[in-house]
């Protein structure tokens, strides 16, 4: 998916906000290895910089790359489905950007090869039901128009056993895991979410009916996702893991 510069830092400011959870759980230590996976525009990578580390980011999105790079960042476009680093990071990072990977388990194996012996992986990820309200909600109004939302979706939402299950598959220890609902408030409302996160469920609507699209979504969700002060909210679910690599 392109994604805009512009609409991502008006409408989800927050991604990076709350990835500092998942940062404080990698820990970087001074002089490691590390490569951010889906870095985005390399707000949280600047961080992990800061800890004395070495750090290398990569994402699909060359908008994404262009934006962390200004912030001196060693960024590259990559696809995650296709790096092949050999036994060169003490730890392989990812915030918000597995569940866009739909081939998890190409990933998985490649994060595995990218590690040293016992060299961590730790992630946060949309899991089982993530943005559930939302999706339907989408599903829904795709079907009015004889659409089929499924064929557009572009994300992968696991269940912990599920995910946990492909890691140990690939040769992870699992250290930690975790998978927990969070609330969001939104910066600006479902709508903003939407043209920042949902454009592939547009791909078959004509542009002047994006708009309408949207509104529609919007009005159905509204009693579940807006509050009596008219603030919205995304019905978040995330899960959280720490891997290491296995020392033979």
């Amino acid at each position: 998916m392109e994604w805009n510069v512009k609409d991502y830092n008006v409408n989800a400011s927050y991604v990076s906000e709350y990835g500092q959870g998942i940062l404080e759980l990698l820990s970087p230590q001074p002089e490691e290895s590390i490569l951010d996976l889906g870095c985005g525009d390399g707000k949280l990578t600047e961080k992990i910089s800061l800890s004395g580390c070495h750090v290398i980011g990569i994402d699909s999105s060359e908008a994404m790359i262009c934006e962390a790079q200004k912030r001196g960042i060693d960024a590259k476009v990559s696809s995650s489905e296709e790096i092949d680093y050999q036994n060169q990071f003490d730890a392989v990072f990812s915030n918000a950007a597995l569940h866009w990977m739909k081939d998890a388990n190409s990933v998985i194996r490649n994060v595995y090869c990218s590690l040293k012996p016992g060299g961590r992986f730790c992630a946060e990820l949309g899991g089982i039901n993530n943005v559930n309200t939302i999706v339907t909600e989408i599903y829904t109004q795709l079907s009015k128009r004889n659409l089929d939302g499924e064929l557009y979706n572009p994300w992968y939402f696991p269940d912990k056993e599920e995910y946990c299950m492909k890691l140990v598959k690939a040769g992870f220890v699992i250290k930690y895991a975790e998978i927990f609902k969070r609330l969001t408030l939104l910066p600006t409302d479902v709508a903003g979410w939407l043209k920042t996160f949902a454009k592939p469920f547009l791909r078959n609507i004509s542009k002047n009916q994006h708009d309408d699209f949207i509104q529609s979504v919007m009005i159905g969700v509204a009693d579940k996702l807006q509050n009596d002060q008219g603030q919205w909210f995304a019905d978040y679910v995330r899960l959280r893991f720490i891997a290491k690599k296995k020392v033979f």
